[in-house]
C-alpha cells in the first residue's frame, strides 16, 4: 500500500520522536500532524513511569524541533510543534498499554458486543499478551481478544 503524503510525513515524525524519547526512557504514546501550510500542528505525546515533568516535554520539544530544521522533514518549513503528557484518561493501543496498567479502570470499546455489550467500563484484572480480562463489577469478569478493541482508554475517578 502506498502512503500519502501526510501519512508519511507522520510516519517520519513518529521515527524522529521516538529517536530522542528512548535513550532518554521516555514512552511515545502517540505523535500526529493535522493541518496544512503555516497552520501545520505536530503534537507528540509522551509519558514514562513517573510521570512527565516540564523539563521532560521542554527537552523533547527541543530536540525534535532541532532535528526537524536540520533535516527540513516539515515541508515548507512552516509548523507548530505541542509536546506534552497523554492525561490522565491517555489511550491504551499498544499490548503493553494494557499491561502496564493492569488494576487501574479503563474505558474499553469493542468492534463486536461481549454478553450485548460493546463499551464496558472496569479494572483491567489481567492481559496475557492476546486476551483482556475487564472487572467491570467487583467478582464479574467479561474476556475479549485484544483484536477486538476499537478503541481504550483509561478512567480516571474524580
Amino acid at each position: 500500500m502506498v502512503q500519502s503524503g501526510k501519512e508519511a510525513l507522520a510516519q517520519r515524525v513518529k521515527e524522529i520522536a521516538a529517536r530522542v524519547c528512548e535513550p532518554e526512557g521516555i514512552e511515545l504514546v502517540e505523535a500526529n500532524v493535522v493541518g496544512g501550510g503555516s497552520a501545520r500542528l505536530v503534537r507528540i505525546y509522551i509519558d514514562k513511569p513517573a510521570g512527565v515533568s516540564h523539563a521532560d516535554c521542554e527537552f523533547v520539544s527541543h530536540q525534535v524541533g532541532t532535528i526537524f530544521d536540520v533535516e527540513d522533514v516539515i515541508p515548507g518549513g512552516s509548523y507548530h510543534l505541542e509536546v506534552s503528557s497523554p492525561g490522565v484518561e491517555r489511550k491504551l493501543t499498544k499490548p503493553a498499554d494494557f499491561q502496564r496498567f493492569l488494576g487501574q479502570k479503563a474505558k474499553v470499546v469493542l468492534r463486536e458486543p461481549v454478553e450485548n455489550q460493546r463499551s464496558w467500563i472496569g479494572k483491567l484484572a489481567a492481559f496475557n499478551g492476546e486476551v483482556v480480562t475487564l472487572e467491570p463489577v467487583t467478582g464479574k469478569q467479561i474476556q475479549f481478544a485484544l483484536d477486538q478493541v476499537e478503541k481504550a482508554n483509561l478512567k480516571f475517578e474524580w
